[in-house]
Parts: structure tokens; C-alpha cells; sequence
């Protein structure tokens, strides 16, 4: 389901997504609207635009993420220093696209949020956390330091989810179980004291974990 102010924007993502076979867009809407129709589709993944005139998006965010079976929300965003990212990545949203997201990209990321991976644009989350007041806080270099705390198999696993693996991936790409990776992955947001995998991967880029080919990779949608 997309959700912006705009409706050509909703009419490009509509189409651009319905193009897959494996895809299906029940609905576009506005802000006012989105609670209630996520209600009614029950969609798996929303695409939410962060700033609307007629309702901001992350009360939108909140309101979704308050329902029993919160669908994926990821925020779309114009600009790479979005100021109100980083608070809807906090807030529990799993990742953010930019609106000029190439094409043929937008259905592989939206596959990626379906099987519980992350999106973010590298260039766009260093712009979020260097834009912001707060990212050389000594508040942020004490959760930065938990990386260090992590298993060197932790530390791989991190690497994975921040490339928007989902648990299925990971385990095929290290000869894991999907169980095995499962708690690999809870204790991973144990010691790093986050909330959500999209967090996790903010940290891992914050840490340096990232060489450029995972950087690579993470703009390409993997």
C-alpha cells in the first residue's frame, strides 16, 4: 500500500509495482485515510511519505505501529538529511526510500521489507545522522561502542541484516538454520540495546562495519 499526499506519486508506485508478478498494490491513499485502510487491506508492506500536509506521517507511523498486526512500514523521503527520518526509524519504521529511487530497484526493495529485511539508502542515513544534532553525542558513541561487545559471528550476521538480508538470506548465505540466525539476530538487538533490525544496521554503518561493496549493495536494494 502507498501512502502520500500526491496523487501522481501514488499512481507511479502503483504502477511501477503492479508491473511484478509478485506484487500487489491493494490501495493508495492519502494520510487522513491510511489507518483506516490499512485496516480494511491489510497490507503486508506501506510505503508512507514522512511529510503530508493533511496528516504528518510519523502520527501516521504510530497509528500503525498501535495496531495488533502492524504492517512493514517503511518511509518515503525527497531529501537524503530528511530531519524527521531518524525519528521514524526510532519510532519503528524499517527503513526509508528516496522518491527518485530507481525503478527497477523499487519492487527488490519491496520484496526485502516483505521477507523482513532492511532499506536504507547509505548516503541518505550518513546524511541523517551527520544532519543531526545530536549524532556526535557522547550518548552516541557509548551505542556505537556496543558493536565491540558483539561475537565475531554476531558482527557477521550485523554485517547481513545492514545489507537487508532477511533471516532466510542470512542463514543460506553462512550455512545457518533460520532458527540459529533467529537468535543470533535477538541477541545481536540484546547487547546493542535497539528495537529493530533497521536500527541494528544504522549502528553497523555508524561503526564502520560497512565496507564501500556493502555500501554497494545496500543502495542497490542488496
Amino acid at each position: 500500500m502507498v501512502v502520500d499526499d500526491e496523487a501522481l506519486v501514488r499512481s507511479g508506485f502503483r504502477l511501477i509495482l503492479n508491473a511484478a508478478d509478485d506484487i500487489d498494490v491493494v490501495a493508495t491513499t492519502t494520510g487522513a485515510e491510511a489507518v483506516d485502510t490499512v485496516r480494511r487491506e491489510r497490507p503486508d508492506v506501506v510505503l508512507l511519505d514522512i511529510r503530508m500536509p493533511d496528516v504528518d506521517g510519523l502520527t501516521v507511523l504510530g497509528q500503525l505501529r498501535a495496531l495488533p498486526r502492524p504492517p512493514v512500514v517503511a518511509m518515503l523521503t525527497t531529501f537524503d538529511a530528511d530531519e524527521y527520518v531518524l525519528t521514524a526509524l526510532r519510532s519503528g519504521a524499517a527503513g526509508f526510500l528516496l522518491k527518485d529511487t530507481e525503478p527497477e530497484q523499487l519492487a527488490q526493495l519491496v520484496r526485502t521489507l516483505a521477507a523482513g529485511g532492511v532499506v536504507m539508502s547509505p548516503k541518505a542515513s550518513r546524511a541523517v545522522w551527520q544532519s543531526h544534532p545530536g549524532a556526535s553525542a557522547a550518548g552516541d558513541e557509548e551505542e556505537v561502542g556496543r558493536v565491540g561487545r558483539l561475537s565475531e559471528r554476531e558482527r557477521e550476521v550485523l554485517v547481513l541484516i545492514a545489507q537487508g538480508l532477511s533471516n532466510a538470506e542470512i542463514g543460506s548465505r553462512i550455512h545457518l538454520s533460520a532458527g540459529t540466525v533467529k537468535d543470533h539476530v535477538s541477541a545481536i538487538l540484546t547487547k546493542l540495546r535497539v528495537g529493530s533490525r533497521v536500527q541494528a544496521a544504522l549502528l553497523a554503518q555508524r561503526a564502520g562495519l560497512l565496507d564501500d561493496g556493502t555500501r554497494g549493495r545496500m543502495e542497490r536494494g542488496r
